[in-house]
């Protein structure tokens, strides 16, 4: 919380005056853990902690009651508690340092949780990218957000490092925590859906994109921008972005977020919107991890399109010659901005593998249009498609095509899909596309290393920019999420074939050279990265300089110290690490 000058000198000019203590039997207990500021609530008794932070914020641990704690809204030093005479969801227990260990403060809590020595423990701590595996020191199973609030407030007090789980499709595996030792906190109880009177569904934190999609269609027809995978979870697609072919008219799934409930660092359970809170509701859409944990999202829908045109086509011989390939995507990259045939409702995505090539998308309009007006020019001096598609379907239809046939329902316990690998990613921005020297380059380096790779790999190209994106509609001001210019975002993405079997430590220097070939050979562009891709090979200082621009991450810094200033919400890329 920020404090005016004038707020602070009359502050300190009441201190003088009378006693501290009985400012704080003067002072309002703060209903929603902040604390002196220009409401000059106290931490004295509530249920949130008796000290009062540095930035306004109640808690109970050291970085509440230590250095810079105001003594004028709460006590310091020790900032034990008298025990609470009520908790509700929003008002957690206290969490007073007592003798015991982290399982004694959870048990004793009645918080649901599972170690090591538990039978499913093995299956819950399971990462996505099977690469990197880390050992929790507690998994909590919560059913209800007082659950998440005690977690939170035991691991403050012991100084354990806390992240959430929503589908665990982290591909650095920061949703164990990045590192041995963390908590983690599943969220796979928090499955409601429903849309109210105005369409904005209420989404609960451990929902995947498959069931969130199937769910407010079957409600009332309704529909979201987000990605194709549908055991993904919309926990951490949607705080860092959420990226799908219906983006470039609806925007990011982030860009539908119009509230959020979630746990604090110190336990407080709030309602986030652009007026309650609007730092927190800032900081969430683009670096939650950081933050909080999101127990429900606020999104609001849009009309189910009646039909969508999902088309396909593959163009031979785009590894045999790199001069020849680069102007064939030169031509496929001024088709994308070409406003007289591209609109928002043209969605594009490019996949090669060193083997086949594919440019295929979805189009929110008549199959008419897409085959009289849009084909003709895209395919213009390309080489003749060996397949090609274009089908009209519904809705549910397109995004299960997408899925690659597979179901949109999606299990709410025992997930089993994984993968190893090793991704990074590239975006390219508009000021700064590609030029004929850098497609020759990436060409040169996929003809030459990639076609006969020892290992299975693939890039896929998606158009985020161009004619009416919505996407590039918000400004950098709008979220936490900082790629507003974008015209290409680029995954690379080398995987072992068989999953289970050791990484080929190969893959990697490959994946990079593949996003070298493309660095290098532009280097007056500054090229970020997309943070749902999240690589952790990046130190901490590269990853915030790849994620977010500097003004951004600045302030995402300064709402770190103010609401977490323990650092109770960490992984090795977290905003202040």
């Amino acid at each position: 919380m920020f404090v005016s000058i004038l707020t602070l000198v009359g502050l300190a000019t009441v201190t003088l005056a009378i006693p501290v203590d009985q400012l704080q039997r003067r002072a309002t207990v703060t209903p929603d853990a902040t604390c002196g500021g220009a409401k000059g609530y106290t931490c004295l008794g509530s249920s949130f902690g008796n000290c009062c932070s540095t930035n306004g914020w109640c808690g109970s641990t050291a970085a509440y009651c230590g250095t810079g704690c105001q003594p004028a809204f709460g006590t310091c030093g020790s900032g034990t508690n008298p025990p609470p005479t009520t908790t509700s969801k929003s008002n957690p227990p206290t969490s007073t340092p007592t003798s015991g260990t982290l399982g004694d403060c959870l048990t004793r809590k009645n918080v649901p949780i599972r170690l090591t020595s538990s039978s499913d423990f093995s299956q819950l701590a399971q990462p996505y990218n099977l690469r990197l595996p880390y050992t929790p020191a507690v998994i909590v199973i919560p059913t209800t957000v007082q659950h998440i609030s005690d977690a939170v407030t035991c691991a403050a007090t012991y100084n354990v490092k806390v992240q959430p789980r929503g589908g665990g499709h982290s591909y650095a595996a920061f949703s164990l925590g990045g590192q041995n030792g963390a908590m983690v906190i599943d969220l796979q109880s928090f499955q409601d859906v429903s849309l109210d009177a105005n369409n904005v569904a209420k989404v609960g934190g451990g929902v995947r994109l498959g069931n969130l999609a199937q769910a407010i269609y079957n409600q009332k027809q309704r529909a979201l921008p987000h990605g194709t995978c549908p055991g993904v979870g919309v926990g951490g697609h949607a705080t860092h972005g959420g990226f799908g072919l219906s983006s470039r008219a609806w925007g990011l799934t982030l860009d539908t977020i119009v509230a959020l409930d979630v746990v604090l660092a110190n336990g407080s359970s709030i309602h986030a919107t652009s007026t309650a809170y609007p730092d927190i509701y800032y900081a969430l859409r683009g670096a939650a991890d950081s933050f909080g944990i999101v127990t429900a999202f606020y999104l609001q829908t849009q009309p189910a399109p009646a039909s969508v045109v999902n088309w396909s086509f593959s163009i031979p011989n785009m590894f045999k010659s790199a001069a020849s390939s680069a102007n064939y995507f030169l031509h496929i990259q001024t088709f994308a901005q070409n406003a007289s045939v591209v609109d928002r409702n043209l969605g594009i995505g490019i996949y090669m593998d060193g083997q086949g090539f594919s440019i295929s998308g979805t189009y929110f309009g008549s199959l008419t249009d897409f085959n009289n007006k849009i084909k003709p020019e895209l395919l213009r001096t390309l080489p003749t498609p060996t397949s090609q598609s274009a089908t009209s379907m519904t809705w549910l239809q397109s995004l299960t095509a997408l899925a690659n046939g597979q179901s949109l329902s999606q299990p709410t316990t025992g997930y089993n899909q994984h993968d190893d690998f090793f991704a990074k990613s590239i975006v390219v921005p508009t000021s700064g596309q590609f030029t004929a020297a850098t497609l020759t380059s990436y060409f040169d380096y996929m003809i030459k290393n990639g076609v006969n790779a020892a290992n299975p790999w693939f890039s896929i190209i998606n158009l985020y920019g161009g004619p009416d994106s919505q996407i590039n509609a918000k400004s950098t001001s709008f979220s936490a999420y900082s790629d507003r210019t974008a015209l290409w975002v680029i995954q690379h993405y080398g995987y072992t074939g068989n999953v289970g079997a050791p990484f080929p430590m190969g893959i990697i220097p490959f994946i990079n050279g593949l996003s070298n070939s493309i660095t290098s050979a532009q280097p007056q562009t500054v090229f970020p990265g997309y943070i749902n891709y999240v690589d952790p090979s990046l130190t901490p200082a590269q990853a915030h300089a790849a994620y977010y621009d500097s003004a951004t991450y600045a302030k995402l810094v300064g709402i770190k110290q103010q609401v977490d200033p323990g650092k109770v919400f960490w992984n090795p890329q977290a905003i202040g690490t």
